[in-house]
């Protein structure tokens, strides 16, 4: 079963309060499941790798055996596809993690997108935010 993964991250302040969010679909876009949840303190990168690994573990529940990610971070995007060098030393481990991650799957796909593409991941991020401001 192949899954198309909407993930978002982002903080308020970068480093700032932090949330994450996947919406997972059909092929067809039918959605079959959707996750959010903050996550303390962290950048915007952290935050968007933690979101791919949000998607990414619900998709394994879910059964799939191929996943197609799509986010608005193009650092996490090349990372993943090998076009950018992972230097930060907070960012090894969940590029490493994501990689693994990746690699239970039959075949998978990262891809960017303009942040209006990935819009119900986005305020599925800003509603966690939102909420744990309140």
């Amino acid at each position: 079963m192949k899954l198309v993964i909407h993930v978002d991250g982002g903080s308020r302040g970068n480093p700032g309060p932090a949330a994450i969010a996947a919406v997972l679909s059909s092929p067809d876009g039918e959605v079959v499941a959707d996750a959010k949840e903050t996550i303390g303190i962290a950048s915007n990168n952290v935050a968007e790798y933690k979101a791919l690994l949000l998607g990414l573990q619900r998709a394994r529940e879910l059964g799939a055996s191929e996943v197609e990610v799509v986010n608005d971070s193009e650092l996490v995007q090349k990372q993943i596809n090998g076009q950018y060098k992972v230097k930060h030393p907070d960012m090894k481990p969940l590029y490493a993690e994501s990689l693994a991650a990746l690699g239970e799957f039959d075949s998978w796909l990262v891809r960017s997108v303009p942040r209006a593409q990935n819009k119900d991941a986005d305020a599925l991020v800003n509603q966690a935010l939102d909420a744990a401001a309140l």
